[in-house]
């Protein structure tokens, strides 16, 4: 493990989520690291050689640590070919609408796994956190090595204590609120609905483990944040909340729909990569959710190009607008600005909690 404590990274108990897509760009991470929180790069999707780049940005615009994300490779036995297949002609109708082809689904399944580990252990980051899946005890052991402090994704006290076997650092903590993809370690259709509520799993996950705690999931004021860190964590990381800075690299009709009223509500759904993510409930995910099989990386690949197309078409009803539930309450502040202000809120619960005054009116 390292040595380093998880809080010494950063001023304030704030983490940017690694928001895979375009969101998280080095130009938002920048400016989250300079303003005293945590930001990261989600080298998900990406090339090694693009993730490579952007770390050179990233340090270009902040000498502050910041953290990279990684997708574990998808093992087992794959999709199903035919339910996929099934599945391409049920979105037959799509391509002709956007008038572009369905993607190619044998686009891979370990998202250049080996290629990213071999960049962030041969010219380290500070922070490296990882997604659907816990590493070998000897991949954390090399980032050790290298001084980097590394985090796991967890949804589970048993994802937990796996986590802390194999010898992780810390665990992000990710609660059923959360936007985009959960980061379960299985992908299994039977418990897609059996998912926990942040508080509930941070208390869970804090009774399990020894490690320090990262709480995920519809964080989006300083008075959530304050709420995780009374329930053990210590720090939030808020991903919804900071998708509509200016600096962030997610779409226009993305940013303007998380406050939009048309979008009443989010929902997990397998509609746009095969696997369960949190977003906000447009005419895609009503009309093909119901139908896509549990097939991740494969549908991700099938439908990125009528994801493409939606959003070059002004379409946001054709788009994957990935969102917590706290998405109306997102404020289109800069980022920095923004870290301000979660820092302030914070410091004004925390002090009301511990003002004797506020309790007994409580």
């Amino acid at each position: 493990m390292s040595t380093t404590a998880l809080n010494d990274l950063f001023r304030y108990p704030i983490v940017q989520a690694p928001m895979a897509g375009g969101a998280s760009c080095p130009e938002l991470v920048g400016a989250v690291c300079e303003a005293g929180a945590l930001g990261f790069l989600a080298a998900g999707y990406k090339t090694a050689g693009s993730l490579y780049q952007e770390i050179k940005r990233v340090r270009g615009l902040t000498g502050k640590p910041f953290g990279v994300n990684v997708f574990l490779p998808q093992t087992g036995p794959g999709a199903d070919p035919a339910a996929v297949e099934v599945y391409r002609h049920q979105l037959a109708g799509e391509a002709g609408w956007y008038e572009t082809p369905l993607g190619d689904t044998d686009g891979g399944r370990d998202d250049g796994y080996e290629s990213k580990l071999a960049i962030l252990l041969e010219d380290p980051v500070p922070v490296v956190s990882f997604t659907f899946g816990c590493p070998k005890p000897e991949t954390f052991h090399a980032f050790a090595r290298a001084g980097t402090y590394t985090m796991v994704t967890v949804t589970s006290a048993e994802e937990a204590r796996t986590a802390q076997a194999a010898g992780a650092d810390a665990l992000c903590v990710q609660g059923v609120e959360a936007g985009g993809h959960q980061g379960s370690y299985r992908d299994d259709p039977d418990e897609e609905e059996a998912g926990t509520g942040l508080l509930a799993l941070v208390t869970q996950v804090r009774e399990a483990t020894a490690l320090p705690l990262v709480a995920a999931g519809g964080l989006m004021r300083g008075a959530q944040i304050a709420a995780v860190l009374a329930a053990g964590a210590g720090a939030a990381q808020l991903g919804t909340a900071f998708l509509v800075c200016p600096e962030s690299g997610a779409h226009p009709l993305h940013k303007r729909a998380l406050t939009d009223p048309l979008f009443q509500r989010t929902a997990l759904t397998r509609a746009f990569s095969g696997r369960p993510a949190r977003g906000l409930v447009n005419r895609f995910m009503r009309e093909h959710g119901r139908y896509a099989p549990a097939a991740y990386p494969e549908i991700h690949h099938l439908t990125a190009p009528l994801r493409k197309a939606a959003a070059t078409a002004g379409d946001a009803q054709g788009m994957a607008l990935w969102a917590g539930q706290g998405h109306r309450l997102a404020r289109e502040l800069p980022a920095a600005e923004l870290v301000g202000v979660l820092a302030a809120e914070l410091d004004t619960a925390l002090t009301d909690l511990a003002d004797p005054a506020f309790r007994s009116a409580s």
